[in-house]
């Protein structure tokens, strides 16, 4: 069983479809009671870093999560915003993250970048793992993902890198801290390869 939060930020029926199709049993939590019993979270997130923060810290939820995440060491998979509120702080707000990951969330440089529309980075690109981890079997070649995101997570430790991508930079487009997870892509609407990859954190 997934579960999927929902702080009023993130398309939640995306993710609800794509465990469907791959049959795995999926519920959605919007308040303290829905987080009884869970197995896994998938935390998504779009938009501004404080106004995801605000909306994450006013849903009633945030305690309970803390405690699920770092004492009882549930899996948590971070999406885009996410996975980004999940660092101790980002250049683009002035709250601080989650920290259940020790990283930061900075902008990409836009002098390194080469296409004539810069930011945000939108668009397919190919994730490379760094690791053999299960989160990317059976994607270990040629997967390519849908981003859109002009700040990237910056690890502090490096052996926390999953897998990377370059957008004028190479940057970590997949994390992996213990049992904490983050992709700054948006696997629920990567089709396939988003697919394997939800089914992949479902199964872990």
């Amino acid at each position: 069983m997934v579960t999927i939060i929902d702080y009023g930020v993130g398309n939640i029926k995306a993710f609800v479809n794509v465990f469907k199709r791959v049959n795995i049993q999926v519920q959605i939590a919007k308040n303290i009671l829905d987080l009884e019993k869970v197995e896994k979270l998938i935390l998504p997130g779009v938009g501004h870093f404080d106004y995801a923060m605000e909306k994450l810290n006013n849903s009633g939820m945030r305690e309970q999560l803390d405690h699920l995440v770092l004492q009882e060491n549930i899996p948590v998979m971070g999406i885009c915003v996410g996975l980004q509120m999940m660092a101790n702080r980002s250049d683009e707000g002035k709250m601080d993250g989650l920290k259940w990951i020790d990283a930061s969330v900075k902008k990409l440089d836009e002098t390194k970048i080469q296409q004539i529309t810069k930011l945000p980075h939108m668009g397919w690109n190919e994730v490379k793992p760094m690791k053999d981890i299960p989160l990317f079997k059976n994607l270990e070649k040629e997967a390519i993902f849908y981003f859109l995101h002009s700040y990237y997570f910056h690890c502090h430790h490096s052996e926390d890198i999953l897998a990377v991508s370059d957008y004028g930079i190479e940057f970590a487009s997949a994390v992996h801290h213990q049992n904490k997870f983050g992709v700054q892509f948006h696997p629920e609407k990567s089709h396939q390869f988003g697919e394997i990859l939800l089914h992949n954190f479902a199964k872990l």
